[in-house]
C-alpha cells in the first residue's frame, strides 16, 4: 500500500501557436513537506567519474560529457524537483500512484527517484525526446522507489514527468518499470498527482499491452487505456483546474511569462500552497524556451510563489547562479534567501514587500523582452547576462535585510 497521497504539485507547458514570440513556456509549482528546504544550484557539466552516486543508489555514469544544469531540489537529495539544462531542455515531475505495487512495482525500496531521473535526463540529453528515452531506460534498468522525504520513509510513490524542447513536450507516466508517453507539438498540457495519459500512447514500454493483460489490468480486446489500466487514484480536481486556467490564459494566443507565474499564484485552485500548509509550495519554476534565440528560466528559490520573487537565469559560458540559495550542510539547511524570506513572512504584514519584490519582478520581464527583441539575428548567448540571477538575489536580500 501507498502512503496517503498528499495533494500537491503541478506542471504545465504551453507551446507555439498559442504563445507569445513563438516561444515555449513550461512552468511547475514543486508542493513538498513543510520546512524542507529547496535549493537553486548551477551544475556545471564536463567529464564525470564512471559511478555515480544518486540519491539511494550508485549507478554507470555516461561516458559521455554531461550537459550544464541549473536545477530547483529538495536539499537533503541528489535529484532535482525540476530544471533546465544549457541545451533547452526542462524537465519537471509529479507523484502519482498505480495499483501496480509489488516486486518492481514496489516503491518502497531505494531504487532511483523521480527526482534523480529529472536530473539524470536534463544532464544526459539534448533534446525532450532523448530525455525521454534517457529516464526511461534508467528507469527500465534500476527501477523507481525509496522514500521521497528526509524524514518520513512513509512517503514514496511512482512518477510522471513533462519534458519540453523548443520544438515540442512530451509527458510521461510510469507504473512502476512499465510506462507510456504522449507526444505534444501544439497546445497546451498539465499534469497533477494523477495519471492522465489515455488511448493516445506515442511511445511505451516493451510488451505493455502484454503485461498489463498478463496482470488482469485490461482484457485484450478493448482499445488500452493506460490510466484505466494502471491508475489508483489522483486528484482530478486540481488537474482540472489546472486545464481550465491555462485554456483561459491561452485563448488569445499570446501565452507568456506572466500568464505562467498568475497560474503558479492561483490560490484558489490549491496550485498555490503557503508557507502554512502541511504540503507548501517550497519552489517555483517558469521556463521560456526559444530555439532561435536565448531561453530565460525564472525560479522562486522560496516557498509560496504569491509571496515570492520570480528572478531569470539565463545561460552563458560563464552563467553564475548565486550562493544564497544553496544550502549550507547543517540540520535546517535554510540557505540565507530562505531563511530571510520565512522571518518577513512570519513577521504577517508583509505585502508592502511582496508588491516591491514584484515589481522587480516585473521590471525583469520588460528587460528581458526588450532585450531579446534586440538581440542581433543569431546571436544566442551574450556575457553580459552572466550575473544576472545573482544580481537579482542580491537584491532582494537588500529588502529583507
Amino acid at each position: 500500500m501507498f502512503s496517503k497521497l498528499p495533494k500537491s504539485c503541478d506542471t504545465f507547458v504551453v507551446l507555439p501557436p498559442l504563445t507569445k514570440n513563438n516561444l515555449v513556456v513550461f512552468g511547475k509549482n514543486s508542493d513538498r513537506p513543510q520546512h524542507e528546504v529547496q535549493e537553486v544550484v548551477l551544475i556545471k557539466g564536463g567529464i564525470r567519474d564512471p559511478k555515480l552516486k544518486c540519491t539511494y543508489i550508485t549507478i554507470e555514469e555516461s561516458s559521455a560529457p554531461v550537459n550544464t544544469v541549473i536545477l530547483s531540489k529538495p536539499a537533503w537529495m541528489w535529484g532535482a524537483e525540476m530544471g533546465a539544462n544549457d541545451k533547452n531542455v526542462v524537465i519537471g515531475n509529479e507523484a502519482v500512484w498505480t495499483n501496480n505495487n509489488e516486486g518492481e512495482g514496489d516503491a518502497r525500496p531505494k531504487r532511483l527517484l523521480g527526482m534523480d531521473l529529472v536530473r539524470l535526463g536534463l544532464e544526459r540529453a539534448d533534446t525532450a525526446e532523448a530525455a525521454l528515452d534517457v529516464i526511461t531506460s534508467l528507469l527500465e534498468k534500476y527501477g523507481q522507489g525509496g522514500p521521497c522525504s528526509e524524514h518520513d520513509d512513509s512517503h514514496f510513490y511512482h512518477n510522471s514527468f513533462l519534458i519540453a524542447d523548443p520544438k515540442e513536450a512530451w509527458v510521461l507516466e510510469t507504473s512502476g518499470k512499465l510506462w507510456a508517453a504522449e507526444k505534444l507539438k501544439s497546445g497546451y498540457r498539465n499534469i497533477s498527482n494523477g495519471l492522465t495519459i489515455t488511448t493516445k500512447i506515442d511511445k511505451q514500454s516493451e510488451n505493455l499491452l502484454e503485461k498489463a493483460k498478463r496482470m488482469g489490468l485490461w482484457d485484450g480486446q478493448s482499445e488500452f487505456n493506460f490510466t484505466r489500466c494502471f491508475s489508483s487514484g489522483g486528484d482530478e480536481l486540481r488537474q482540472q483546474e489546472g486545464e481550465r486556467l491555462l485554456k483561459e490564459a491561452s485563448v488569445s494566443s499570446a501565452f507568456e511569462v506572466r500568464d505562467m507565474m498568475n497560474i503558479l499564484r492561483h490560490k484558489d485552485s490549491r496550485i498555490c500552497r503557503s508557507c502554512d500548509d502541511t504540503f507548501p509550495t517550497q519552489g517555483s519554476q517558469v521556463s521560456c524556451i526559444s530555439g532561435t534565440g536565448i531561453s530565460v528560466h525564472w525560479f522562486t528559490a522560496t516557498p509560496d510563489p504569491s509571496v515570492s520573487y520570480f528572478k531569470p537565469f539565463v545561460f552563458t559560458q560563464k552563467a553564475q547562479a548565486s550562493p544564497h540559495m544553496v544550502s549550507p550542510d547543517e540540520p535546517l539547511r535554510e540557505h540565507l534567501l530562505y531563511k530571510l524570506h520565512k522571518e518577513n513572512i512570519a513577521k504577517g504584514d508583509n505585502e508592502k514587500l511582496t508588491k516591491s519584490l514584484q515589481k522587480y519582478e516585473e521590471e525583469y520581464i520588460e528587460k528581458m523582452e526588450k532585450y531579446l527583441n534586440n538581440l542581433p539575428a543569431g546571436q544566442n548567448t551574450v556575457d553580459d547576462l552572466d550575473n544576472l540571477l545573482k544580481g537579482c538575489v542580491e537584491t532582494e536580500l537588500s529588502l529583507y535585510k
